[in-house]
């Protein structure tokens, strides 16, 4: 009986366009007998060199110079290599989707194995903590022979790449769907720029809250807060009440409004707390596959509160690397991280010392490193006076976006609840002047007090 093993070898030295199809896929420890095993890593190793399929000839001349086989094996090996002849008639589609499921069935069958190397302390060099990157690796195997974009041959999936609706979460806040298209895509990295108390980590709660309320399985990791003040302000926001009237809440009510947000909503938020600089993206990496595999939890979105207290999985924060480079790594590995799980991650930063008192923040009052926005696809700044605290008010400024044209609702206002750790949005008449201020024409409309100190606001009074 002729096996799926049998045929990729056959295969693999008589039809080229399967070769160069599943060779990139296949490997030697798919192929539980040996014999089979060693005429494979020969084809491999000839295409790998002279990229062509060898013959039947050059493959008993290179197994001639190997010194790993005694008489015994090379009789056997040299017997399943003669045996191999050339089927015209086989369907091309039909081999390809065998092989790749026998490539599948067989990394999940040794991912399985070493598994059990690995539970019965056979294996030295891998703890129990790798079985899950085993596993998910294992399921992930397929065949993918996409190495780039033909401009001119995929003109038609790039035709419907142009018209295909790109998935988002949306804001519960006007401006910001608007200066996003209608939220924030996935494999992204979004950043917040404030201040010290200004309101970091209360935009990324309600954010939160509001993926949430939309039914979103949301991951909030912070190494600021502990994970009972980051809940306390989303029940805050969900319950609609300030915190301080949270704490005086009888049980009977708190019970009440909490089984009304479970009936409100399907979705699931998760929150994490790690000490402060000590977590990276391998921790977050191995939390997520923890929690797909404890509570079948996949997120939607994570928040990360905040990146600057997040450590590097590259660099040790008290080695031989400075700031910009420290900051630019952490980015770099969360926006890594952010594509390989397919989700939006939303976090913050800090402003220098002279931007906390800069009324008209800039991407150059980013604290620690620039290398964060040239990482970033989204940032904007938030911005707060006394004057706007006392209209319940925060500024927002947009630094920099990949989604959309940062000079059009530039500047803008949102309204702040800070008892109750709330964002919304606030009447067309307070924007006047604001949301649209790079338009000189706007110039007479200019009343906002934000920017009033600033030689931009000055310039706009002239």
């Amino acid at each position: 009986m002729t096996t799926i093993e049998q045929t990729a070898l056959n295969n693999l030295i008589h039809n080229e366009p399967y070769a160069r199809k599943v060779l990139p896929f296949i490997k030697g420890d798919y192929f539980s007998d040996r014999t089979e095993r060693i005429v494979f890593e020969e084809i491999q190793k000839f295409v790998d060199k002279y990229n062509a399929l060898p013959n039947q000839n050059s493959l008993e001349v290179e197994l001639d110079s190997r010194k790993d086989l005694n008489e015994e094996d090379y009789k056997r090996v040299l017997s399943v290599l003669k045996s191999l002849k050339s089927d015209d008639d086989v369907n091309f589609e039909w081999l390809v989707e065998t092989t790749e499921q026998f490539c599948k069935d067989k990394a999940v069958y040794n991912a399985i194995v070493d598994g059990i190397k690995i539970i019965d302390g056979k294996d030295k060099e891998r703890g129990v903590d790798a079985l899950p990157s085993l596993l998910t690796d294992a399921l992930a195997v397929g065949f993918d022979n996409r190495v780039g974009h033909d401009y001119l041959l995929d003109s038609e999936s790039r035709f419907d790449f142009y018209h295909k609706v790109e998935e988002k979460i949306p804001f519960d806040l006007d401006f910001f769907n608007r200066i996003t298209k209608g939220g924030l895509p996935q494999k992204t990295l979004n950043i917040a720029l404030a201040g010290t108390g200004v309101g970091k980590s209360l935009f990324m709660c309600h954010m939160a809250a509001n993926c949430l309320s939309q039914g979103k399985s949301v991951l909030y990791i912070t190494l600021e807060m502990a994970e009972e003040r980051i809940a306390e302000r989303i029940d805050a926001n969900l319950m609609n009440i300030s915190i301080d009237d949270l704490h005086e809440l009888p049980k009977q009510m708190y019970d009440t409004k909490m089984d009304a947000i479970i009936k409100n909503t399907n979705g699931t938020l998760v929150i994490k707390e790690y000490p402060t600089a000590s977590a990276h993206s391998n921790h977050f990496r191995g939390l997520i596959k923890e929690l797909a595999i404890k509570k079948s939890f996949k997120p939607d979105i994570i928040f990360i509160d905040y990146l600057n207290i997040c450590a590097s999985s590259r660099f040790k924060a008290n080695g031989n690397v400075n700031s910009y480079m420290y900051i630019k790594a952490i980015a770099e590995e969360l926006r890594g991280l952010a594509v390989e799980t397919n989700v939006p991650i939303m976090s913050a930063t800090q402003t220098t010392r002279s931007g906390y008192s800069n009324s008209d923040v800039g991407l150059e009052d980013t604290s620690e490193s620039f290398g964060l926005p040239a990482t970033a696809d989204l940032m904007f700044a938030l911005i707060s006076n006394e004057e706007l605290d006392e209209l319940n008010q925060i500024a927002v400024k947009q630094l920099k976006n990949r989604y959309n044209d940062p000079t059009t609702n530039k500047r803008f206002v949102i309204g702040i609840d800070r008892a109750k750790m709330k964002l919304f949005d606030v009447g067309e008449d307070e924007q006047k002047g604001l949301a649209d201020s790079n338009q000189k024409e706007d110039k007479d409309l200019f009343a906002s007090p934000v920017f009033d100190k600033t030689e931009f606001g000055e310039e706009w009074k002239v």
